[in-house]
């Protein structure tokens, strides 16, 4: 299954997030992460209070759609840019 970054992908369920971390989108390790911090959340919830749960899906959801902007690659590189030349402007260089 390949996600076009053009059409952002449906996220309505955990069943949504679950896939779209599975083929690659959101970032490094969030595949393995994610399941962690699901059934942590469970574990940690009550039948009547899914809270935890809720912003587990919310905090995934939100690294997928932060990975289907094309603009992003581009705005992170230009904080490390950043980054660096203030460092190198600190040291005097």
């Amino acid at each position: 299954m390949e996600i076009n970054v053009s059409s952002p992908v449906p996220l309505r369920t955990i069943g949504d997030v679950r896939a779209a971390l599975l083929v690659g989108q959101g970032f490094p390790g969030d595949k393995n992460t994610f399941q962690i911090d699901l059934q942590r959340a469970l574990a940690a919830s009550s039948e009547a209070d899914l809270k935890a749960v809720a912003t587990v899906i919310v905090d995934y959801r939100g690294r997928v759609r932060l990975r289907q902007d094309p603009d992003f690659d581009v705005s992170v590189q230009e904080g490390i840019d950043l980054t660096m030349r203030l460092k190198r402007e600190a040291r005097g260089e």
